[in-house]
């Protein structure tokens, strides 16, 4: 039985906020066969937020991406252009942090009143 090889993405960060899904697939075409390209957006407002991942047909085109396009100038800005981490290299990267208990505080007593012994 073949085993699948799992497509790498590529993470791109520091993308001009005027670049569009047509320019980043024309740049990175010269590498390769783009296979589907995810412009993170904000979920409130909808708005760029200069980062994206790209999906490449196969990891030779993948590394080849990352090696020529690090660095590259996009519109009026360079990209940074690396292997995208899955959600298991982030857990181990950056574990959960507990949160400290929330301390209680005094009541205050309203202005005008005395306070009750």
């Amino acid at each position: 039985m073949k085993t699948k090889k799992k497509m790498k993405d590529i993470f791109i960060s520091d993308i001009s906020f005027e670049a569009t899904e047509e320019d980043l697939r024309k740049l990175f075409s010269v590498c390769g066969t783009v296979r589907s390209i995810n412009m993170v957006t904000d979920s409130k407002g909808g708005q760029f937020k200069g980062v994206a991942f790209v999906c490449m047909s196969n990891d030779a085109e993948t590394k080849e991406a990352i090696n020529m396009l690090d660095g590259t100038r996009l519109i009026d800005r360079c990209i940074s252009v690396s292997p995208a981490r899955t959600k298991e290299e982030m857990a181990v990267i950056s574990p959960v942090v507990e949160l400290p208990e929330k301390r209680t505080r005094r009541k205050r007593v309203p202005k005008g009143r005395k306070k009750v012994r």
